[in-house]
């Protein structure tokens, strides 16, 4: 199945061990060295309208999605809640930086 990044923008992805809606798609991350996709990139939420800065930002690397359907990304976390600053076992990771920087792309 091959789609466009305004296809993916357009998703909302969920997580299904929870229910919990993560939000949309802002970004991917890309492999040069072989030009594929390696995780998508939910941007954290501006607290207090940016001016607080912005939540952390939800990497999900393409192992952890279950299913692309019209509408929705689905993804499964091995735990509910279990995103942290580091690696999870199921490799979806949240930086908790609120700027970005060009080492973190």
């Amino acid at each position: 199945m091959q789609c466009s990044f305004d296809d993916i923008r357009r998703k909302e992805v969920i997580d299904i061990t929870d229910g919990e809606r993560l939000g949309y798609i802002d970004d991917v991350r890309v492999d040069l060295s072989d030009s594929s996709v390696t995780a998508l990139v939910i941007y954290g939420r501006p607290r207090l309208f940016g001016i607080l800065g912005r939540d952390a930002d939800i990497i999900i690397p393409c192992s952890s999605i279950r299913v692309v359907g019209g509408e929705v990304i689905l993804i499964k976390r091995t735990a509910a809640g279990s995103l942290s600053e580091s690696t999870n076992t199921n490799g979806i990771v949240i930086k908790k930086s609120s700027q970005r920087s060009a080492e973190n792309y």
